[in-house]
């Protein structure tokens, strides 16, 4: 039943889908699945850094239960629920995931193997100095604020972003229709790199990757070949092929055996291990005795023993066809500039991440300058007080 003021509007179904899709598309694009150029982070890492501030865990602080930082976020900035967040935490805190963790874990935070972390009610965090420079001068007008979901709150659009989080950190992002899968790099490139910008603003792109010379994965291995890596950097899409890295060891035994001490970016190690027993019990690749897992705090440790007689590099290049002891990392440059998802040359994002830095230490600088004549002001008012004192009193 409807009333007078109730209107039935007709409306073709195909049309109607259409737009809904297309603003549901839009939402996982800017909101959700792609980073920032600026920052280089995505929505919900940048609101799980700014609950964390707000409870003051800063590196030296005693960490919190990752409970009480993902009711937070929640609760004040992400409304999508806490089992949501904590794996983006989670994430956040691995060293096998991110080559400069932004969040100090304490706990099981998962593994290599694929362990699961545990639950958020056991495990506690902070934030990493890397964190604490991509929030520093954030209280000094460095970036706009807005809203939050509520209205109950204001949150900030952006990070300062100190740290040149998209390069070092890397991103892995699908989108509707799109994705992003960006390798980390080592800072000391990277802020090199961005230095040289600075000094020299008409720097090649060909100048830049002699600088930066590849990717620098947390959990090592080889790169084979440039020609991925090149791609990647002059047309922002690139696939490299990766190896794990090994040496053939001398057994006492008369024997000899393959040991792996890398495994590419992103590689199970327990499915690794299972995936190689199955081919050996197959039989599709012969020749190999045994194979254990020796890996300690010290690093990893893969040992495929050997029969005797067996030449090592030809089981070895077996392994690299059939097992992910050898596999390929598919590159794409994408991330939003100025709310569009575009993707970029290494040269485009360094300067577009200079461009951000000099906004953010101008609007900084001005934050100062304000602070400091009404400071100047208060002052110069003193100052006649303290020249006509008989008067005053």
């Amino acid at each position: 039943m409807y009333t007078e003021n109730e209107k039935i509007i007709e409306r073709d179904i195909e049309v109607e889908m259409k737009s809904s899709y297309t603003t549901y598309a839009m939402s996982v694009i800017v909101s959700r699945a792609l980073p920032d150029i600026r920052d280089g982070l995505k929505p919900s890492q940048r609101r799980i850094l700014v609950a964390m501030r707000d409870l003051h865990l800063e590196p030296g602080k005693r960490h919190r239960k990752c409970a009480k930082i993902c009711g937070d976020t929640s609760g004040n900035y992400h409304p999508h629920g806490e089992a949501v967040v904590y794996p983006t935490l989670v994430r956040m805190a691995q060293d096998f995931n991110m080559r400069y963790p932004l969040i100090d874990g304490q706990g099981n935070f998962g593994s290599i193997d694929g362990d699961a972390p545990a639950a958020m009610r056991y495990t506690e965090a902070r934030m990493s100095h890397n964190s604490m420079l991509l929030l520093q001068d954030i209280d000094m007008d460095t970036v706009d604020y807005v809203a939050n979901y509520d209205e109950t709150l204001e949150e900030p659009t952006i990070l300062p972003g100190r740290f040149p989080n998209l390069l070092c950190n890397g991103v892995t992002g699908i989108a509707v229709g799109m994705a992003t899968n960006m390798p980390p790099h080592n800072l000391t490139e990277v802020v090199n790199a961005i230095v040289t910008v600075l000094d020299k603003p008409e720097t090649t792109l060909k100048e830049l990757t002699k600088i930066i010379t590849g990717p620098d994965f947390p959990t090592g291995a080889v790169i084979c070949g440039r020609k991925g890596i090149e791609d990647m950097y002059h047309k922002g899409r690139g696939s490299m092929k990766m190896r794990a890295t090994v040496i053939i060891e001398q057994l006492p035994n008369k024997k000899e055996a393959i040991v792996v001490h890398e495994i590419p970016f992103q590689v199970n190690k327990t499915n690794l291990i299972e995936h190689m027993a199955d081919l050996v019990r197959n039989k599709n690749i012969e020749g190999i005795s045994d194979i254990r897992d020796e890996s300690d705090r010290q690093g990893m440790r893969i040992v495929i023993e050997l029969k005797r007689d067996v030449l090592p590099q030809v089981v070895l290049n077996q392994l690299y066809k059939h097992t992910t002891l050898e596999t390929s990392y598919g590159a794409i440059m994408l991330a939003l500039v100025d709310r569009r998802p575009k993707i970029l040359n290494l040269s485009e994002i360094i300067n577009e991440y200079i461009k951000y830095r000099v906004e953010v230490v101008e609007r900084r600088t001005k934050f100062e300058l304000d602070k400091a004549e009404k400071r100047a002001h208060i002052l110069e008012g003193l100052k006649i007080a303290l020249d006509n004192i008989d008067n005053v009193i």
